[in-house]
């Protein structure tokens, strides 16, 4: 056994698209509907291959419950090359800093906080 994805509600698909692709560099694989008219694309890293499939429950859905930032999931861990260039790219698409963790005095971590306040965690790892 062994996971193949991470699913994350979102609240407004286009604009979660635009930060998924645009902010953390996924690409579109593959989009479906469901019975009750959601909506569900998955996205993977063309880097590491791992997968991430965003879902949208329209109103009226059952699955539309009301949605709680963080609930259920903390944060999305990236590898970056270069944390400031990350950075710059996560802010050009939407996403705004909340955390920064210093090591020794440098910048060893930072998050930035997406669309329906998912956290990303950028991990600067130069090799990758």
């Amino acid at each position: 056994m062994y996971v193949d994805y991470v699913g994350i509600r979102v609240t407004h698909l286009p604009r979660s698209l635009r930060f998924f692709t645009q902010g953390l560099g996924l690409r579109e694989v593959r989009r479906g509907t469901m019975a009750h008219k959601g909506i569900w694309v998955l996205m993977e890293d063309p880097v590491s291959h791992q997968h991430v499939e965003l879902n949208w429950y329209p109103r009226g859905s059952k699955y539309a419950t009301p949605f709680v930032p963080g609930e259920g999931l903390d944060h999305l861990g990236m590898r970056v090359t270069s944390l400031p260039a990350a950075a710059r790219q996560l802010r050009a698409a939407g996403a705004k800093r909340v955390d920064q963790l210093r090591y020794r005095g440098k910048v060893a971590l930072e998050y930035y906080e997406g669309p329906d306040g998912i956290w990303v965690e950028l991990i600067p790892s130069p090799g990758v």
